[in-house]
């Protein structure tokens, strides 16, 4: 099959989606792609360049898959007839729906109306955990409800009918040497505490810090790596933190370099989310997958992405938390050793079918399944 991969917003795991989806595939995949900025840019206009560089791409396609930043409907007239029976498939990486907006900010209304017009125009709507489908779906009638008249209630029932759920691939395969690294090295002097989202408001740094500095203050020993990007706002949190914590900061600031990032992962104990959102969590899954024994929020995604058997584990330490003072509670008695830590065995058994390698014959089957299923259709009219 010739797949065409519509993605306005190339960055961040945008771009190792895209990139796992090219390297892994069975089929040929083909790309029309912007940079990944400016995100409103992006999908209000976005469309008009993405069309545009249809033009260089001669071959026959059989499918379009294109990301939640794509203006679907825009990008299908301006191509219009070369896609007009060919199944369009939407990924939706997050949408601008329950997507946290920071307090100052109030919620722009037409990114969701954009996200609506795609899930209602695609031919099938992916997500990448049950939890966005879900919380998208309950969200959506309000957002129609807003409106005047000719509110259209009448699609939900036909988007809800076409969603369904795909987890993203992850290239786990490139932190193996890592991981075999930390199998050879000695246990770490003092536990190491790792932050490696973004450095932003939904992660909540707020809450990790002061957790952080409670246990800190507890004479708890540990060491930190704060890594993610942090472009973002909340800066000032984490250079308090240099400021207290220096001498115990392993590492500081974002990096790009795989082989430093895996390196930084296969050292620490504990990765820690204070996120008050997350449709998805590529980089606590990337740390698990390390070695990262995790304490994560009781709710979100979390609990379909962590097994059944290690969400309360007797043998070992707990996984969730369910408050600011149960983190406490728990970070402490991990740190101090009255809860062991989950082994090297389990966390890499927790996300190993998530590895591109493993998953892609998914996408593919999918793809193949949605050409017959989509020809029939027409077939039918």
């Amino acid at each position: 099959m010739n797949i065409l991969l519509v993605e306005p917003f190339l960055g961040g795991s945008h771009r190792a989606f895209m990139e796992g989806l090219q390297r892994y595939s069975r089929h040929r995949i083909f790309t029309v792609t912007m940079k990944g900025s400016h995100w409103k840019w992006r999908m209000s206009g976005g469309a008009v360049t993405l069309a545009e560089k249809t033009g260089a791409i001669r071959e026959d396609i059989d499918l379009v898959f294109a990301s939640s930043m794509t203006n679907l409907p825009a990008f299908i007239a301006l191509t219009n007839p070369r896609f007009a029976h060919v199944p369009t498939v939407l990924y939706m990486h997050e949408n601008q729906l329950t997507q946290p907006v920071p307090e100052s900010e109030e919620r722009d209304i037409t990114y969701c109306y954009i996200n609506y017009l795609s899930v209602l125009a695609a031919n099938y709507v992916f997500f990448n955990s049950n939890f966005h489908k879900k919380t998208f779906l309950d969200a959506l009638p309000g957002l129609l409800a807003r409106f005047p008249d000719y509110q259209q209630s009448e699609s939900l029932g036909r988007i809800a009918a076409k969603s369904d759920l795909l987890y993203p691939g992850l290239d786990l395969k490139v932190f193996d040497e890592a991981v075999q690294k930390r199998r050879l090295r000695r246990p770490n002097q003092r536990p190491v505490i790792v932050w490696n989202q973004r450095w932003s408001f939904d992660k909540d740094p707020e809450k990790f810090f002061r957790v952080i500095d409670k246990l800190d203050d507890a004479e708890c020993a540990f060491d930190l790596i704060l890594a993610g990007d942090h472009h973002h706002d909340h800066a000032e949190l984490f250079e308090q933190a240099w400021k207290r914590y220096g001498s115990r900061i392993l590492h500081y600031g974002f990096v790009e370099n795989t082989d430093v990032y895996s390196d930084l992962l296969q050292k620490g104990d504990f990765v820690v989310s204070t996120s008050q959102h997350e449709f998805f969590c590529t980089a606590i899954m990337e740390a698990v997958y390390c070695g990262c024994h995790p304490i994560l929020p009781r709710d979100l995604t979390y609990p379909e992405l962590i097994p059944r058997t290690l969400q309360e584990p007797l043998l070992h330490g707990p996984v969730f938390y369910d408050d600011e003072t149960d983190l406490f509670r728990k970070m402490k008695k991990l740190l101090d050793g009255t809860y062991k830590r989950l082994p090297l065995p389990t966390l890499q058994s927790v996300n190993r079918d998530l590895d591109w390698s493993r998953i892609i014959e998914k996408y593919d089957d999918m793809f193949e399944r949605i050409r017959t299923d989509f020809s029939r259709h027409q077939e039918e009219g």
